[in-house]
């Protein structure tokens, strides 16, 4: 599988955590104790910008893999780029039955994977639905699930907005649990609405806690997986 170089992937990691983050304000990781040092974990971030994948991955000391929007690929050296590091395409208008084996054998092989509960970008100002991806692939492989808060990356590069300003990013690693902890309903369909609703407030308390008090929106919608980051 691509991505498998640590010392790339590192270097990488070093340049931009460097050369973007910290002529922008630079960056700070609350939690990392919460961060296993192996086995399989999914890591569920709060969606807010573009810049959330490489905030994430340069907040933590782990290698990271993640879903990519299949259009991506298509350009030969960013395409290059991002499946030299661990992306994987998706496509986002469908159930991509090849990303699920995909990012179920990732997770197999020990891999820290990082899904977008939301699947598309939110306002900053409150979480959106949680989608089915996280916790289908949390009940089918029975990895632990990492909430992350991300508090910044909309400021430094917004939404909607050619150029942001200045503005440090702070990533908050959460405490992982798993489906199972949580899913002591009887009914899947009751357990599927626990396990979002913990997952979402598990974001929303990380982000308030760390200066961004976000809305609690709604529990989550019924798509199969929308993990991509919205580009």
């Amino acid at each position: 599988m691509t991505g498998k170089h640590p010392t790339w992937y590192a270097f990488i990691r070093w340049l931009v955590k460097t050369a973007y983050f910290g002529t922008h304000g630079g960056i700070r990781s609350v939690g990392l104790e919460n961060i296993p040092n192996s086995g399989p974990i999914l890591v569920a971030p709060l969606h807010i910008s573009h810049l959330d994948p490489p905030a994430v991955a340069c907040g933590m000391h782990r290698r990271l893999r993640f879903m990519a929007k299949e259009e991506l690929f298509k350009h030969p050296l960013f395409g290059g780029l991002i499946a030299s590091l661990g992306a994987f395409p998706v496509k986002r208008e469908e159930i991509d039955r090849e990303s699920i084996r995909m990012a179920i054998a990732l997770l197999e092989e020990g891999e820290a994977l990082l899904i977008f509960p939301e699947g598309t970008r939110g306002n900053g100002e409150s979480i959106q639905e949680m989608s089915r991806g996280v916790e289908m692939l949390a009940r089918r492989t029975k990895s632990p699930v990492m909430p992350v808060g991300v508090i910044g990356t909309n400021i430094v590069m917004p939404k909607g907005k050619s150029k942001g300003k200045k503005h440090p990013v702070v990533l908050a690693y959460g405490k992982p649990f798993t489906y199972e902890e949580i899913a002591t309903a009887p009914t899947e369909r009751e357990n599927r609405e626990i396990f979002a609703s913990e997952l979402r407030q598990r974001i929303v308390d990380l982000c308030a806690a760390n200066g961004m008090p976000l809305k609690s929106g709604t529990s989550r919608s019924d798509s199969e997986v929308s993990a991509a980051p919205e580009r």
